[in-house]
């Protein structure tokens, strides 16, 4: 079978200017096959189409295809060989956005088999699945877990004495198992947190949990700034089932903290444990207690998504699922024998047989169904593409790392020189107006200068008319005294008249 590589949108010769692409004569159209014609028949050479990103299919002699439509940005239906113009020709405008290219075919072509290519790719690849399970001892979470994946994970736990040293903080181990099912790996890691809840003091034991869900972001965001990141190991926590002591009443301080101090970073999905031990009336209700509790406190447990377009069995499916949430579970990797002569995995009482996999008497088959038949891909997704990117994102703020976030975004050329256009030509308006503003300053600047000045020479002319004024009344008064025949000055001959009859 021919293998197919993934196209890429044709790249636009540096010969031909990108507005000529986008703007080509109204006398060219465009034909089914994706070549360019003249209205006088003549073939024209082949060139790339920068709206479309399809490129021309070559199609067997009995494939066909029907009208193509381009689809604008107001949803409006145009022709296969573009949107009318009032000129007549074919030619889409420059509207500056890239219009979409849906074509119909007939026939065969093969891109739908891309799943089936998936699906190859992903048996050879194999998966990888990493589970964590917190709860008090003896609550039955190994035992669980074996019954989950149907194998034996945890040997059976032998008692310790009373004198035994029991350890003082919470644990965390770590066990994988390469499982395989129907041709199918898979790579499942359960990490176990021995010792919680377990002590007097319970304050803060949950921080090596936290510490051990961040480290193994760590490592993986180690991975990914590898130079060689072919072989990167996910090695995150995608589910944390969290056991809840039957006791009916409501959650316990512990259980509301810890899931408060979790639930941004990893999947939680509370479990009742030994729900056995427990009526149905009992169950139901401490269920509606569990959830009001966590609604109240607002934490985030996982929820079986719903998609679009999807059948009425499948919706059925995700909302009886989601009714059963939290699940009580009672958990057996032992067969027993029933009462009618049956062998099945489950509890024996005097009373009769709780059966693990019967839906009558404990929600096991529903959290089996949601953890790993249904939604275990969808719990991998969701802590990739939230939980961890949401770290990720406070980790590298924290470190002072900013991100553009138009360094990724893909652009149409003609929208980013309108763009550009636009930006510099506010640019220029602001400088002007700092021009303007600089202009009008020192204009200002300058009248005041000139008006003082002028008000310094209209002083000095005052005062030189005044001082001409005076000197002109003078010469007037001696005039007047020579017309007259009178001295000039007649105070000096007084005086020497009197000096001369003194003497």
């Amino acid at each position: 079978m021919a293998t197919t590589t993934p196209y890429s949108q044709p790249q636009i010769p540096q010969q031909v200017p990108w507005n000529k692409l986008l703007l080509p004569k109204p006398s060219l159209r465009l034909d089914h096959a994706g070549r360019t014609t003249s209205n006088d028949k003549q073939p024209q050479p082949q060139r790339p189409r920068p709206h479309s990103f399809l490129p021309p299919l070559d199609l067997p002699a009995d494939a066909k295809m029907t009208d193509s439509y381009v689809s604008s940005n107001n949803g409006d239906a145009l022709s296969a060989n573009g949107p009318s113009r009032p000129n007549g020709s074919s030619q889409p405008a420059d509207t500056g956005v890239s219009p979409i290219i849906r074509k119909k075919l007939m026939g065969y072509v093969g891109f739908a088999n891309l799943p089936n290519q998936v699906h190859r790719k992903s048996v050879r690849k194999g998966f990888q699945f990493t589970a964590m399970v917190v709860g008090e001892s003896g609550l039955g979470k190994s035992t669980l877990i074996n019954t989950l994946f149907n194998t034996r994970l945890y040997p059976p736990k032998e008692t310790l004495p009373p004198s035994a040293e029991r350890p003082q903080t919470v644990a965390i181990e770590s066990i994988s198992a390469d499982i395989e099912e129907n041709g199918v790996r898979l790579r499942l890691t359960v990490v176990d947190t021995p010792g919680f809840g377990d002590f007097v003091n319970n304050d803060e034991s949950w921080k090596p949990i936290v510490e051990n869900i961040e480290s193994r972001f760590d490592s993986y965001l180690e991975q990914e700034n590898r130079v060689n990141r072919q072989k990167i190991v996910d090695n995150r926590v995608h589910a944390c089932l969290y056991f809840i002591q039957p006791t009916g009443h409501s959650l316990k301080p512990i259980d509301v903290e810890f899931m408060r101090q979790l639930h941004t970073k990893v999947n939680l999905i509370p479990i009742i444990a030994k729900a056995d031990t427990l009526t149905d009336e009992e169950v139901a209700e401490f269920k509606a207690r569990i959830l009001a509790d966590i609604a109240y406190h607002k934490i985030h447990i996982f929820q079986a998504p719903t998609y679009e377009n999807e059948d009425e069995e499948a919706i059925a499916e995700a909302e009886e699922i989601a009714s059963k949430i939290p699940f009580a579970v009672v958990g057996s990797d032992r067969v027993v024998k029933t009462p009618d002569g049956r062998q099945v995995r489950g509890r024996a009482y005097p009373w009769g047989v709780v059966e693990v996999d019967n839906e009558d008497h404990c929600d096991f088959v529903k959290l089996r169904q949601m953890l790993v038949r249904t939604y275990m891909e969808e719990l991998r997704e969701y802590t990739n593409d939230v939980l961890y990117e949401n770290w990720r994102t406070e980790k590298l703020l924290g470190m002072g790392v900013v991100q553009d976030s138009s360094v990724f975004k893909e652009v149409n050329p003609a929208i980013r020189i309108q763009e550009e256009r636009v930006m510099h030509e506010a640019k220029l308006a602001k400088m002007e107006a700092e021009m303007k503003m600089v202009f009008q300053q020192k204009v200002q600047e300058k009248e005041a200068k000139l008006k003082q000045s002028e008000e310094e020479l209209y002083a000095r002319h005052r005062e030189m008319k005044d001082a001409l004024e005076k000197q002109r009344l003078e010469l007037e008064d001696k005039k007047r005294r020579i017309e007259a025949g009178r001295p000039l000055t007649p105070e000096k001959q007084s005086t020497r008249k009197k000096g001369f009859l003194r003497a």
